[in-house]
């Protein structure tokens, strides 16, 4: 059997395969999907190298001259993010509808070190309102990227790339607009670390956004993207090869939703989070392991279970969020197939607790993936029906839903690089009034990164041949005849959700399929 080893401290741990080879065939790609994944990177890189752009070490020259760029690849979205990305009502929107929507909350006090006074944003609330009265509404709303505050980050022409801890304060306007109302780059309020308003100069407050879009970037690669979806899939998946036998049913249950996850993993700790890697191109393998560790300190089963995560953020009624509304009906569709599914093979609670290779499996996730900490709230056991149902939802929804929200849009949302970028190359302005058009290409990613950048999302984001939709079982693990019928009946109702969804989405300006049950795949498989 495949064997645990330690990744980094703080992180879940992972599979001891160094190569392809190692791993258990029933995991491993197709050989379509391999080739496929080989030639679209490839593919990606020839066609930027036309134009002869992926190793330019130059500085872009104006914002028209990256329109040029990716002439092939552009997505609706992608276009209608470089038209409006300068524009406040669109960047707030991205906060809920965008590749992470897991960071806002609802603000009803504002953080002390975050000193936002009512004078400041009185403009740009309704005619006579106040900041405290629109927080006692629940009209406020804050990001926070605290985490981010002094992670490691490569040393380039002897100074650290910035990565800032930023603050940034939304209002939920009359007329339902989410809009940035105050920013603050760093986490000490201090004369060099201002707070920027809407009423500053267009430069200054664009190049604000901008940082807070890079602290945006780092927390959702990272925080939510990696560890979230891809290590907490990886140490599910190997606890059900090493605790639950091939005939266990609730193997049979599982593993059509770990398919490629352990070869995603690996090639991405080989390409992507390699110390020469992307992802590690910023914060250095070291930054990148300190802010997993991080991040894994804080996850709880709660914040893993969307309806729980939503209420204990605040996030119940803003309106347009679509995350949320298709999130919790394929929440609540993934519970019910589950519960019918565990219910046939568990008759009584008691069943439960004397399944010894259940305990096993709950018992290897709790170590292993959750590191045996007791304060994520994580079961160490099971002793009803009820939580192993609970538990198998939550690890369905993440691999499946949870993963296509985040890694769905990359592109769409982050193929324009400004709106979205990997890097930064300048330390954020620490007084107002100096910055121009000219600081703001400073500070963007250079050619050669932002082409580079442009290729791994459009792969990220990319739909392969062999994709199996959620809910759709071609090994057919089970062949009894309520088993088949409730699988029928799940993939009825996710098929209903995605014709609503679909209808919606004709009605919007910027629609949103990243939860669209017909275009997720059944695991984390890229």
């Amino acid at each position: 059997t495949i064997s645990w080893i330690v990744y980094a401290e703080g992180v879940p741990h992972i599979n001891n395969a160094t190569e392809v080879s190692a791993l258990p065939s029933e995991v491993k790609f197709s050989f379509s999907k391999m080739s496929e994944f080989i030639y679209t990177k490839s593919a990606a890189i020839a066609e930027l190298k036309l134009k002869r752009l992926v190793d330019s070490p130059e500085q872009w020259k104006d914002l028209d001259m990256m329109k040029t760029v990716f002439w092939k690849n552009r997505t609706p979205i992608s276009e209608y993010v470089s038209e409006h990305w300068k524009e406040d009502d669109f960047f707030g929107s991205q906060f809920l509808n965008g590749t992470n929507p897991n960071v806002i909350q609802r603000c009803a006090t504002l953080p002390p070190n975050f000193p936002v006074t009512n004078e400041m944003v009185q403009p740009f609330l309704k005619d006579g309102s106040s900041l405290a009265m629109e927080m006692k509404k629940g009209n406020i709303f804050l990001c926070d990227y605290k985490r981010l505050e002094g992670v490691p980050t490569r040393v380039v022409n002897g100074k650290p790339l910035s990565l800032t801890a930023a603050l940034c304060l939304f209002y939920k306007n009359p007329e339902d607009k989410l809009l940035p109302i105050a920013i603050q780059l760093e986490q000490q309020p201090s004369q060099q670390n201002p707070i920027f308003l809407p009423s500053d100069s267009e430069h200054d407050w664009l190049l604000a956004k901008i940082f807070v879009r890079n602290a945006d970037f780092s927390e959702f690669q990272i925080s939510y993207h990696l560890l979230g979806t891809h290590l907490l899939a990886e140490a599910f998946t190997m606890s059900t090869l090493r605790s639950l036998p091939i005939m266990h049913p609730l193997h049979k249950l599982l593993i059509p939703h770990f398919r490629y996850t352990l070869q995603i993993n690996l090639l991405a700790r080989k390409r992507l989070i390699s110390p020469d890697g992307p992802l590690a191109n910023v914060r250095t393998l070291n930054g990148l392991k300190e802010l997993l560790k991080r991040a894994h300190s804080e996850i709880t089963y709660s914040s893993l279970c969307l309806p729980e995560n939503i209420v204990a953020r605040g996030l119940e009624s803003i309106p347009n969020f679509y995350y949320r509304e298709d999130g919790l009906k394929l929440w609540n569709i993934i519970n019910s197939f589950v519960r019918k599914m565990v219910e046939l093979f568990y008759s009584s609670n008691s069943e439960v607790s004397r399944d010894s290779e259940l305990q096993d499996w709950i018992n290897e996730i709790f170590i292993h993936g959750f590191l045996g900490n007791n304060k994520s709230g994580i079961p160490k056991r099971f002793d009803k029906v009820e939580e192993v149902v609970k538990f198998i939802t939550m690890i369905i929804f993440t691999v499946s839903a949870q993963h296509c929200a985040l890694n769905m849009g990359q592109f769409d949302y982050g193929g324009w690089v400004p709106n979205n970028p990997l890097l930064l190359r300048k330390a954020p302005p620490t007084t107002k009034g100096r910055s121009s058009m000219n600081t703001i290409l400073e500070v963007l990613p250079n050619i050669s990164t932002t082409v580079n950048n442009m290729a791994s999302t459009w792969l990220l984001s990319k739909r392969y041949t062999d994709t199996i939709p959620l809910g759709t079982y071609p090994d057919q693990h089970f062949d009894e005849a309520v088993p088949l019928q409730i699988i029928k009946q799940f993939q009825a109702e996710l098929s209903y959700l995605s014709g609503s969804i679909i209808k919606r989405n004709a009605t919007l300006t910027l629609p949103y399929n990243y939860l669209n049950p017909a275009e997720m795949e059944n695991s984390v498989s890229i």
